[in-house]
């Protein structure tokens, strides 16, 4: 499979993208996914650490660097929901447990990178 350029990994919108990273990381402390605090004092590749995820994803056709297409998030998280488009409420009902839920597949509390 060929690796696609993205634009705000190393193309036109790098620099705006870093930008607009710091201003969540400054001001956001809730992922936008599952609704729960993120800590900033854990490093990828804890399940947990931080990271930006676009609401509408690239390939959907989201902007790759503006502020109000992105959120904070855990890393699993962004990872679950990879490319699809979310609606910003709660699921209705009970919590449904994935394989992809890495933080329930060992004491992530106990992990040290």
């Amino acid at each position: 499979m060929a690796m696609r350029n993205r634009p705000d990994h190393d193309g036109t919108h790098r620099l705006a993208f870093e930008r607009n990273k710091k201003k969540i990381y400054a001001t956001q402390t809730v992922c936008g996914i599952c609704g729960r605090p993120v800590d900033f004092r854990l490093k990828y590749p804890h399940p947990l650490s931080p990271c930006i995820d676009h609401i509408i994803p690239i390939a959907k056709g989201g902007h790759p660097s503006d502020l109000d297409n992105l959120q904070l998030a855990h890393w699993t998280c962004n990872r679950q929901k990879s490319d699809k488009l979310r609606t910003r409420q709660p699921p209705a009902g009970p919590e449904t447990i994935s394989n992809r839920i890495l933080p329930q597949s060992c004491d992530w509390t106990r992990y040290r990178g």
